[in-house]
C-alpha cells in the first residue's frame, strides 16, 4: 500500500513538472532554430529581416491559425528551412505555441 502511494505521488510529480518542462524545451528549439533570424524576442534580425524573415508580432503573422504556423515551421517557406524531419510533431506544437507567446509581446 505504502509502495503504491509513492508510485502515485512521483507520477502526479512528474506530470505537474511535464509543462514547465515542455515550455524549457520550446525555448530552447526557438534559441537555437529561430532566434538567429526572428531574433530571441521575435523580433527579426537585421540577418533575418534580409532573408525575409518576419517578426512574430507582424499583424499578418497574428492572423495566421495555430495550424498554419505549425505547417509553416514544419513544412518551411522561402528561405525559411523546413523542420519535420529535424524534430518531432509535439516539439513543433510547443515551439509553435513558444513563438506564439513571443508574438504577443
Amino acid at each position: 500500500m505504502r509502495k503504491m502511494a509513492i508510485m502515485l505521488a512521483l507520477a502526479v510529480a512528474v506530470m505537474l513538472m511535464a509543462p514547465a518542462a515542455l515550455a524549457d524545451d520550446a525555448a530552447a528549439l526557438y534559441k537555437t532554430k529561430c532566434a538567429s533570424c526572428h531574433g530571441a524576442d521575435g523580433k527579426a534580425s537585421a540577418i533575418g529581416k534580409k532573408m525575409g524573415a518576419k517578426d512574430l508580432q507582424d499583424p499578418e503573422l497574428k492572423k495566421a491559425t495555430e495550424a498554419q504556423w505549425i505547417e509553416i515551421t514544419a513544412k518551411g517557406k522561402a528561405k525559411m528551412p523546413a523542420y519535420e524531419k529535424k524534430m518531432t510533431a509535439d516539439q513543433i506544437k510547443e515551439l509553435v505555441a513558444y513563438m506564439k507567446e513571443l508574438s504577443k509581446k
